[in-house]
């Protein structure tokens, strides 16, 4: 017997003869289990993609809520409401900070806030300036 051709109802690799008209599909013994350690990488990797995604997602989010806290505190300041500035901070965006500065005609809010969704929490630091005309300051 050859090692190239299998004999009659011999098949490679010691499978069995398919059924007649079907198709031999050999298995060779090293590729057992590779679809094993590719599944385990691309598992992970795809968590990771995962996360990823949701933590941005919610960063952008974070971010939209401190450019509407910066844009009523702004106002607030420039009306001279000073003193609703901290419950604005901790309703709209709680955890940020608030600086203000006079520009000409304009009274300028900016608020920082560091993230806090996911592996980007701490270390990313969100900020958003916003003006609001002053009244006669």
């Amino acid at each position: 017997m050859s090692a190239r051709r299998p004999g009659p109802g011999r098949w490679l690799h010691g499978l069995e003869r398919p059924a007649r008209g079907a198709r031999p599909v050999p298995r060779l013994r090293h590729d057992r289990g590779s679809v094993t350690a590719e599944f385990a990488v691309t598992v992970p990797a795809l968590l990771a993609v995962v996360g990823l995604v949701v933590a941005a997602t919610g960063a952008a989010r974070q971010s939209v809520a401190l450019a509407d806290a910066a844009a009523v505190v702004a106002r607030q300041t420039a009306r001279g409401d000073e003193s609703a500035v901290p419950g604005t901070l901790a309703r709209l965006a709680p955890g940020a900070s608030a600086t203000s500065s006079v520009e000409g005609d304009l009274v300028c809010v900016r608020v920082e806030r560091a993230v806090d969704v996911g592996p980007l929490a701490g270390v990313v630091v969100l900020s958003s300036r916003s003006c609001a005309p002053g009244l006669g300051r």
